[in-house]
């Protein structure tokens, strides 16, 4: 094993939230930040490749080298695989560039001690520097990192167009700002997203990489972080893979952002965890923990095929326009999903219903120790008599805008068997190892993102979220790090 290294904060992960919380606590320059990436990394802006950049498609196909996938169960007898982001910047580096908001509703299950809408409402702001005028004031920022913006009406795909007259027709509201709280009440409007002139901003282009030259900062890809180290419950550095080579890293703070599979893949590697499933694999337990995978939310999401009578191919973002309506969102993707990821065979086009308040709890064991094998992964969706009747209303409120006047101009909509059949997910992972109070014994973290059970340990990306917020997760992910590291109070070793 090589001689180790040291470091007075080690981040896990450079996806979102890894890469917020390598550059702010890296603005110390007396503290030494070294983040530890899994896939391929960059070293300044102008070294990210094009097709992360281009917002007009979705860099996941097969054979991309920018996206780990893992197998899954989602419903008994419904297996997928999942593509997620494994490059700088996560899966914000190949996603669609929605950036809602969650509602304010969402942060009731929060710890109201630190995680109320009030208290993370500047974090939001502070975030982001929205670039419509129309959507500043009170609720929007100016001078942070992340690039916001909405298609303008000139710009947006005719299948956009048509899809928000035939809501606001059927009596939907029209919501100018998706953003904004009064939103939360549901409605169809322009989604606000992280593409500026055709380039999707991923945290890494925002946060990190134009910082990247600190002295104190050292970013370093396609290294695997085997476990967490430990003596007695304090962490003392990671064991990390690279090239074969295994070595050790030492720190005594380690923030854990290698998102909400592979997380609490890595705590149940390192000993904290269920015990009885930690001493099956021959684990030694540090801490007992039997929150840390289980009980992990998502928005299943169904597929509604249709067929378009102009098919029109043109450069725009997948999603434009969403509406929210009751439990569901309904998401007209622009065009067919093997027009944005290359590789795959022709598929129908199709919107998209996500299910935004699923009752489905899911979970993620290890299979083994081998931190290169996907652990166990079930999802467990529409196993109650309420998501499945939310679900088909939506599907049949989906089929309902298709056949409107409005979108009967530019599509078909043919009859289908099952409403059900085509499930998916849509890779909103949260809670595999969530925020809690003490008292809840499914709660790994406190309040400030500590594990607990343990000393030197945080974990900072959707994990730690109690449950999935009823909005896509980006925008909550890029807020939620900015918090967590107001709240770390952590110093340099001394």
């Amino acid at each position: 094993m090589n001689p180790t290294e040291f470091a007075d904060v080690i981040v896990v992960g450079g996806g979102s939230c890894g890469c917020v919380v390598a550059a702010r606590l890296s603005e110390n320059p007396d503290r030494s930040v070294l983040l530890l990436e899994a896939g391929p990394a960059f070293s300044g802006v102008a070294d990210i490749p094009a097709a992360l950049l281009d917002a007009s498609t979705l860099p996941i196909g097969p054979g991309s080298e920018w996206v780990g996938t893992y197998p899954a169960e989602l419903a008994a007898g419904v297996s997928r695989t999942i593509a997620r982001g494994r490059v700088l910047g996560g899966s914000g580096a190949v996603n669609g560039g929605y950036f809602i908001r969650a509602t304010p509703g969402d942060f009731d299950a929060w710890p109201q001690s630190a995680w109320s809408f009030d208290q993370v409402l500047p974090f939001y702001i502070g975030s982001e520097t929205d670039l419509d005028a129309g959507a500043r004031g009170r609720w929007h920022g100016t001078r942070g990192p992340m690039p916001v913006s909405r298609a303008p009406m000139q710009d947006r795909h005719p299948l956009t167009a048509a899809f928000v007259d035939s809501a606001t027709n059927a009596g939907f509201r029209f919501r100018e700002d998706m953003n904004s709280p009064d939103a939360a009440a549901g409605g169809v409007g322009i989604v606000p997203s992280n593409v500026v002139d055709g380039t999707r901003v991923s945290a890494a282009l925002a946060y990190l990489l134009p910082v990247a030259g600190r002295k104190n900062l050292r970013v370093q890809g396609n290294s695997t972080v085997a476990s967490l180290m430990f003596k007695g419950n304090r962490v003392i550095g990671v064991e990390i893979i690279v090239d074969g080579v295994r070595r050790v890293v030492e720190s005594d703070t380690v923030v854990v952002s290698a998102g909400a599979v592979h997380t609490p893949a890595l705590l149940l590697r390192s000993g904290i965890g269920p015990s009885e499933g930690s001493a099956a694999l021959g684990i030694s337990v540090i801490a007992d923990s039997p929150g840390v995978g289980h009980g992990f939310s998502d928005h299943p999401e169904v597929a509604v095929p249709f067929v378009t009578k102009n098919d029109r191919s043109t450069p725009s973002p997948a999603l434009e326009a969403v509406l929210h309506a009751g439990e569901v969102e309904i998401r007209p993707y622009t065009r067919r999903f093997d027009q944005l990821i290359s590789g795959l065979s022709r598929v129908p086009h199709v919107f998209g219903v996500g299910l935004m308040r699923s009752t489905a709890r899911g979970s993620i064991t290890l299979r083994s120790t081998d931190p290169f094998e996907a652990p166990d992964v079930r999802y467990r969706y529409l196993e109650s008599d309420g998501d499945r009747r939310a679900m088909r209303g939506g599907v049949e409120l989906a089929r309902e805008l298709l056949a409107s006047p409005s979108m009967a101009v530019e599509v078909e909509v043919p009859a289908i068997d099952d409403p059900l059949a085509a499930l998916g997910t849509s890779l909103h992972m949260s809670g595999s190892a969530k925020m809690g109070p003490e008292s809840d014994p499914e709660s790994v973290l406190d309040d400030h993102c500590r594990v607990r059970g343990v000393d030197g340990v945080f974990v900072v990306d959707t994990s730690a979220f109690p449950v999935v917020p009823s909005r896509g997760p980006h925008a909550t992910a890029i807020m939620f790090a900015e918090r967590a590291v107001a709240l770390m109070g952590v110093e340099p070793a001394e």
